[in-house]
């Protein structure tokens, strides 16, 4: 006869091991106060020694929540996507959630809208909208739990969509302002693709500041945020004489502009000055180090995922819009432009 197969441990077993009561152990599981350091402890590692694990199904029937937040996130290696997406899962994990991620695939329709269905059939509390791409129509997030963006995407709405770290055009603009603080007369801009929200919200950023400055507006130039977009778009600037000083919407592309105005003999930042967007980790050792608006990946996540955790648990129903401050890094790239002879 075959050997029954063994009851996995439960919260009984628990208790039984730690010297306390059930309730007691369901308070340590669910995170709950009233509970000494000492007791909290005794019960986790009676949990450590008998390999038990919490049935989330079961605590989510019986709280309504599973303890898990969705994030629709742009399949994507770029810095910026990737790294939010790290910084996501982190800080989720330090407020006591889980996550489950669903990738979108760039220039497929109803990418967004898939995505937010399957992490709503997987049972979640909350979403994350993790770079989404304007896919030509409005989207219409509705589901009954709260929606994270980090960006103002158009037509994005719902009864608990919660905006928080939008960094865009703060940036476009802070970066233009300082570039016209220095003296140039206007800001060239190499943007990021067009479908992208976050390109199109650094874009408003760079036109603002120069309506602001009543300063003339050129005309832009666009790449996919990689290194040869920007040597190629760094080639049409460099033959330009009047061209004085450009904002790069990420560093990888400013990367590649850097390269071609060294070869065009336009030396940065003597003749020309750049400001890229993210501070990349090789921002500060590039030649020269690269004056940068940064991107605080892990404050931004900190930041959106408390507002989203506020609405999930207090369920008040209010639309947030909270805006993290921009931050310029000033380093060798940038310079008052030289005398015109």
């Amino acid at each position: 006869m075959s050997e029954l197969r063994r009851r996995p441990p439960g919260s009984v077993d628990v208790a039984r091991r730690a010297g306390v009561s059930q309730k007691t152990v369901s308070r340590v599981m669910n995170g709950e106060q009233y509970v000494s350091a000492e007791v909290r402890e005794r019960v986790l590692e009676a949990a450590r020694e008998l390999g038990y694990r919490r049935n989330t199904a079961a605590r989510a029937l019986n709280l309504g929540r599973f303890h898990r937040i969705g994030v629709a996130s742009l399949g994507s290696s770029l810095y910026g996507p990737s790294s939010m997406l790290v910084a996501l899962e982190r800080h989720a994990r330090k407020i006591g959630y889980s996550l489950s991620v669903v990738n979108t695939l760039e220039g497929e329709a109803g990418n967004v809208m898939t995505a937010v269905e399957s992490l709503l059939d997987q049972g979640v509390d909350g979403i994350v909208l993790s770079e989404p791409i304007d896919e030509g129509r409005p989207l219409r997030i509705d589901p009954d739990v709260p929606v994270l963006s980090f960006s103002h995407i158009p037509g994005v709405s719902g009864p608990r969509v919660v905006v928080g770290g939008a960094l865009g055009v703060d940036s476009g603009r802070l970066a233009t302002e300082h570039l016209l603080g220095l003296g140039h007369r206007t800001v060239w801009h190499v943007a990021g693709p067009e479908r992208w929200f976050t390109a199109g919200d650094r874009l408003r950023g760079w036109r603002e500041a120069l309506a602001a400055a009543g300063a003339a507006e050129p005309p832009h130039l666009t790449g996919d945020w990689t290194p040869a977009s920007g040597y190629a778009a760094g080639r049409v600037l460099a033959a330009d004489p009047e061209v004085t000083a450009v904002f790069v919407a990420n560093d990888d592309m400013a990367i590649g502009l850097l390269r071609a105005m060294a070869e065009a003999g336009r030396p940065v930042p003597d003749e020309v000055s750049v400001v890229g967007m993210d501070d990349i980790p090789s921002a500060p050792y590039l030649s020269p180090p690269l004056t940068t608006v940064r991107q605080d990946f892990e404050a931004i996540a900190a930041h959106g995922l408390t507002l989203l955790a506020g609405e999930i648990e207090n369920g008040s129903g209010a639309v947030v819009n909270d805006d993290l401050p921009a931050e310029l890094i000033v380093r060798h790239s940038t310079a008052p432009p030289k005398e015109r002879t």
